[in-house]
């Protein structure tokens, strides 16, 4: 019997023929004949036939900002945007943090017209339905979730994070349109127990 919340690491090999040109790979985890929890954890695809090293869980590596030893609380910011622009977000942390977006439409905008991107267009999501005026749209990093007034709701994309220093974000709305925007994020600093 193994000890509770223990963890063990499989690999597998995918032989393809060299020739042809992998689009897609289903994989399906199974168990059968067991009692339990269990959790799959970390599934990683890599070229190559040398299995390499793996990223420990940031909890293990982070915690939160602290100043004069109490833990700074979330940073929020808000404001309006119409078509598009950029905002700018001041992560006094040591490393970049998890960022929770919310956008509030204040007309109806068609669906895949609103999109963010960090900087230059990079790590770029799009919400896939259509909004109408007073929706909320959250996009959270902290709960790797995409809601739509409280319901689950389709993205294409990343969930967004919060770099140190100065984080730029570009926010693109359907033309000649406005939203409310906030983001939250907390800042994180190095110590957790694996460092």
């Amino acid at each position: 019997m193994m000890a509770k919340n223990s963890f063990i690491r499989f690999a597998e090999t995918f032989k393809i023929k060299e020739e042809m040109r992998v689009v897609s790979i289903t994989v399906r985890l199974m168990i059968a004949d067991c009692t339990g929890t269990i959790y799959f954890t970390d599934l990683q695809l890599q070229e190559g036939d040398r299995l390499t090293g793996y990223t420990v869980h940031t909890s293990k590596m982070l915690m939160k900002l602290r100043e004069n030893g109490e833990i700074v609380p979330p940073r929020h910011y808000n404001g309006v945007v119409r078509t598009a622009e950029t905002v700018i977000l001041f992560n006094l942390g040591k490393t970049s943090a998890g960022l929770d977006c919310y956008i509030y439409p204040v007309q109806d905008m068609a669906a895949e017209s609103i999109e963010l991107s960090q900087g230059m267009g990079a790590h770029k999501v799009r919400f896939l339905d259509p909004v109408n005026a007073g929706d909320e749209l959250a996009l959270l990093a902290s709960a790797r979730r995409c809601l739509k007034n409280g319901s689950p709701a389709q993205k294409e994309g990343f969930y967004q994070y919060s770099a140190a220093w100065d984080s730029k974000h570009t926010v693109k709305l359907e033309e000649r349109k406005s939203a409310w925007v906030l983001f939250e994020f907390q800042e994180m600093q190095d110590g957790g127990d694996r460092l």
